[in-house]
């Protein structure tokens, strides 16, 4: 469970190492992010188009690059090693929020029973806050790109976030915490689930407690030299929940296979610190 205490040792842990690196000379970079998020949860209908593009939010972040291949403390160059030339570490501080709804054949005009009623009813939100750190690639030197050999440079990365989720739940109908309100299947089986006794109750669908977990984060991008001092940036970000509970929707339905997990196309700006 999300508590204060984690998040203040998470930040503590992510200064420390930054402050590490720091006394060692390297130079820093700081930025910042946005763009639009699709969250892939278990509302809609998995590998349905509509349900990716109706469930898309917005994320926002700053984000800190420590830049081994220079060195601050003496306005130089570092010592000239492949992982100097081709790597960044970066740490970022992130919250993204997506509403959602149920999209796809089970809410089709033609589907006029109670259980596509509850459906069509029936809606969510998911909003995290997200801080971590991601180790990141770039194929090209960064030497020759910051000394605008070539304007663009290629990267990708990977690393582990913390996340602090608070989902948001909600229906036309009525409570969602009452079993009268959402869609039937998800809680008892009750005529299309053979592997599953008839009449046997599931674990309720909805918990809208707030809470936290670990993710897993990759992405692929490029960064634009626009000057000496700055670049533009545009990364196309996956990432992997460790629970199924981020959107606080969790049924147990033969679709639901995977946790919860989001693509972010962000779009930032970085400057570097000189």
């Amino acid at each position: 469970m999300f508590n204060l205490k984690q998040l203040s040792v998470i930040i503590f842990l992510l200064i420390g190492s930054q402050m590490s690196f720091s006394q060692l000379g390297f130079s820093h970079e700081i930025g910042a992010i946005v763009g639009p998020v699709q969250f892939r949860s278990d509302y809609g209908v998995r590998n349905n188009e509509e349900t990716n593009i109706g469930n898309t939010g917005v994320g926002i972040g700053l984000i800190h690059y420590i830049n081994f291949a220079y060195r601050a403390d003496c306005n130089c160059y570092s010592t000239d090693t492949y992982f100097n030339d081709h790597f960044k570490l970066r740490s970022e501080i992130s919250w993204n929020k997506t509403k959602l709804d149920h999209f796809g054949q089970w809410v089709a005009p033609d589907k006029t029973s109670e259980n596509a009623d509850r459906l069509r009813a029936h809606s969510g939100e998911a909003q995290n806050f997200d801080i971590g750190m991601q180790l990141e690639y770039f194929p090209l030197s960064i030497r020759s790109f910051q000394a605008f050999s070539y304007r663009f440079a290629p990267f990708i990365s990977l690393g582990i976030h913390y996340t602090a989720y608070n989902p948001k739940s909600s229906s036309t109908r009525g409570d969602v915490l009452n079993e009268d309100t959402i869609y039937s299947y998800w809680y008892a089986n009750e005529t299309y689930l053979p592997a599953i006794p008839l009449g046997e109750q599931r674990e309720y669908p909805i918990n809208l407690d707030k809470g936290s977990t670990w993710s897993l984060v990759t992405s692929v991008g490029v960064r634009y030299k626009l000057t000496p001092l700055s670049d533009l940036m545009l990364d196309l970000r996956w990432q992997y929940f460790g629970s199924d509970w981020i959107d606080g929707f969790n049924h147990q339905l033969d679709s639901n296979k995977y946790n919860d997990w989001l693509i972010w196309l962000n779009f930032g700006y970085i400057y570097y610190l000189d």
